[in-house]
């Protein structure tokens, strides 16, 4: 089954356009799991277990795995992932951005190493950074269109023939660069105004949208912004707002991060109605 074909039978499955973000970090983590080799992979394989029902995607964040030399645990956790919810969409969150060998060399580590369904690339050096994904024709692609951090704006409004730059990426993955049909685009949604112009320009492709829950982001304006004809279209990314909604030491993290995930699903589809 092919990333795009996951991810729309996941929107149906499970009622939802979350995507819980897999970001560990030790000194967040309880107490329990700090001093335990395998305390990654005990935390996250339990939030996945935890929200797998309400999610549409999962979404590990790769420095924070490879920063603590944990690389082998967030192996271990996408396995898990793959072994018990075939169903959800993996997404290995780690921006490459680089050509040629090399770059087939980053589809390989993410497609074959660690399994997963789609990875996001940087389309700073062009379209031959994003080619050699290109040969996994089944996987996905997800490229960096209008960032959701402020500083974003020092290089993606830059006027590229009449319009920012986002614009002019996000056109060139819909027109030239989506050979597959596996791409997706990440577009925050802290920039609510130019999510919508990024949605008017790819029609139905998938935006991958981090930037609420810590971020600050509008769910309302995000959903209403970003949403497809039929309700769908995004994976609305939650990272730490789930991770660590445990508010007491000693409160039960997992059920903890289920509550704010079965909260944060409800809020966004409130708004998934077109008006």
């Amino acid at each position: 089954m092919t990333f795009i074909n996951k991810l729309n039978a996941a929107w149906a499955a499970n009622d939802s356009l979350l995507c819980v973000g897999l970001d560990p970090d030790m000194a967040k983590l309880p107490a329990s799991f700090q001093n335990d080799p395998n305390g990654i992979y005990r935390f996250c394989t339990e939030i996945i277990d935890a929200t797998a029902d309400l999610a549409c995607s999962f979404k590990p964040q790769i420095a924070y795995f490879a920063a603590l030399g944990a690389e082998r645990q967030l192996e271990d956790i996408c396995a898990y992932a793959r072994e018990h919810y075939p169903h959800i969409p993996l997404i290995l969150d780690a921006k490459r951005g680089d050509i040629g060998a090399t770059a087939r060399q980053y589809a390989r580590e993410a497609y074959d190493r660690y399994g997963a369904d789609a990875v996001t690339v940087n389309p700073y050096m062009g379209s031959d950074s994003v080619e050699p994904y290109m040969e996994w024709a089944d996987r996905g692609v997800i490229i960096l269109c209008r960032t959701s951090n402020a500083g974003g704006s020092d290089l993606q409004f830059l006027d590229v023939g009449g319009r920012p730059l986002y614009q002019h990426v996000a056109r060139l993955v819909a027109d030239k660069w989506n050979a597959n049909g596996q791409c997706a685009l990440v577009v925050g949604a802290t920039f609510p105004e130019e999510l919508a112009q990024v949605r008017a320009i790819v029609g139905d492709m998938p935006l991958l949208v981090p930037g609420i829950g810590a971020q600050g982001g509008d769910i309302a304006a995000t959903v209403k912004s970003g949403r497809t004809a039929n309700g769908a279209g995004m994976m609305i990314n939650s990272s730490r707002a789930i991770l660590y909604a445990a508010e007491q030491p000693g409160e039960d993290f997992a059920a903890a991060a289920r509550r704010v995930a079965l909260e944060t699903r409800d809020a966004i589809n409130q708004y998934r109605a077109a008006q």
